[in-house]
């Protein structure tokens, strides 16, 4: 198998502000890998955050070249191959493991979700993001967003109270609310009760990473799901969570990939954990390739293509919020213009 790979730059809609920063573009790595007559793709979309940049996919790409040998069906012996040749780097890993999947699903003309058994007719329904502003511009917002009936709210600020209210004051929409490890745990605590009148579904991540027990003392003294994202990377982690939050949100681009993330979702299972998955800023490929596990999941936060101008893949749909998968082999995507 062959693999080759270029950048790609992703211009946001309108600057999206979390509580870490702002972001105005997304720089992204397209990988395609040849095997015969087929051609799969996948897409990277590293993190700082996670310790990666659109240069080290690059260069990860020039490290996987010639170790991937010529079975895309030997998908684990590959990836565990990959984890062998470099730690960590998990966008790039998992920009292969789509790329594999394409492959096999383009060889055996069925789309992924039905390689992996999945009904297409359980894909979820999806979250739109509204990033940090001003309490009139979230209202706005959530005007504009009025086709969906679920909205993310980022919070992390000091006006994160009437930000909820401005948009709950415009929208009968469910609100979920995702801190970004923006609290101490006696801040979330207070925070949380004080959003919980406005009808809050759950909140994400209120405090760091790896602050279990602090976690654990913000689920016990809250009404509200907490649900663990920046604390949960590596199926190690999921263990460690149960018992200190409600559920848990899975991205391909911080867990290597569609292959590690099936595990991790039967290990969530397990531990009685709720199950959601969520994106960085994509196109439509890398979304599409999480898509076809949504019929697995509780919640899905899949809008990453919606905050985009220049999306040059078309692949799965969003209809009242609804994810559609699309049906031909593989992820199912297509260039823009085909």
């Amino acid at each position: 198998m062959h693999i080759d790979a270029k950048p790609i730059k992703l211009k946001l809609t309108t600057p999206f502000r979390i509580s870490r920063g702002v972001e105005h573009t997304a720089s992204n790595v397209l990988v395609q890998i040849n095997h015969e007559d087929f051609t799969g793709y996948g897409e990277a979309a590293p993190s700082g955050y996670y310790g990666e940049s659109q240069e080290t996919v690059m260069a990860c790409v020039t490290l996987f070249a010639g170790n991937l040998g010529n079975d895309p069906f030997a998908h684990e012996e590959i990836m565990q191959r990959l984890d062998n040749i470099i730690r960590l780097n998990p966008a790039a890993k998992a920009a292969v493991d789509m790329a594999l999947y394409d492959v096999v699903g383009k060889m055996l003309n069925v789309p992924l979700y039905q390689l992996l058994g999945l009904n297409p007719d359980y894909a979820a329904h999806t979250s739109f993001t509204l990033g940090i502003d001003s309490p009139a511009e979230m209202a706005k917002k959530a005007l504009l967003a009025r086709d969906y009936p679920i909205l993310k709210v980022k919070v992390g600020t000091k006006h994160d109270l009437d930000n909820i209210k401005a948009t709950r004051e415009v929208t009968p929409a469910t609100i979920r609310v995702d801190a970004n490890t923006a609290w101490t745990p006696k801040e979330a605590i207070k925070m949380i009760n004080a959003l919980a009148p406005y009808t809050i579904e759950f909140v994400e991540q209120p405090t760091a990473p790896r602050d279990f027990s602090g976690l654990k003392l913000i689920r016990d003294n809250v009404t509200v799901p907490i649900i663990a994202d920046e604390s949960c990377v590596a199926v190690e982690d999921i263990p460690r969570l149960a018992g200190c939050v409600d559920g848990v949100n899975f991205k391909l681009m911080k867990s290597n990939g569609i292959s590690n993330v099936l595990k991790m979702i039967h290990v969530a299972r397990a531990h009685n954990l709720r199950v959601m998955i969520g994106c960085m800023i994509e196109s439509s490929l890398a979304i599409t390739a999480a898509a076809h596990l949504t019929p697995l999941v509780d919640y899905a936060d899949l809008d990453g293509h919606l905050l985009i101008d220049n999306d040059p893949y078309v692949g799965v749909t969003v209809e009242k919020g609804k994810l559609v998968l699309p049906d031909g082999p593989g992820l199912g995507v297509k260039t823009r213009g085909y």
